[in-house]
């Protein structure tokens, strides 16, 4: 449930994700937005309070994705969903 949810909301917002299998973090195409996964991570951190890991952290070929882990409350994936969206849709306005 909560991974279907988390998967399905980063795909609603633009952000091309492929449903993981085994484990507790989705793999999100960050590409769209015009932004290093450094710069995404740090931005939705510093601006909206969410935290995810910038793809290069697990090699080159993941630069311009962020891993976002769902396992946590479905309360809080949420919110974490909401926040996320507003802040795509400003850097896709950028």
């Amino acid at each position: 449930l909560r991974r279907n949810f988390v998967v399905k909301s980063l795909n609603d917002m633009g952000l091309s994700c492929h449903l993981p299998r085994g484990s507790f973090y989705a793999f999100p195409s960050i590409q769209g937005t015009g932004l290093s996964a450094r710069d995404f991570a740090l931005g939705l951190l510093r601006e909206e309070k969410v935290a995810c890991v910038p793809g290069g952290a697990f090699g080159a070929s993941g630069e311009s994705f962020v891993r976002c882990c769902f396992a946590t409350a479905f309360d809080q994936l949420e919110i974490a969903m909401d926040r996320m969206d507003q802040f795509v849709t400003r850097a896709k306005k950028g």
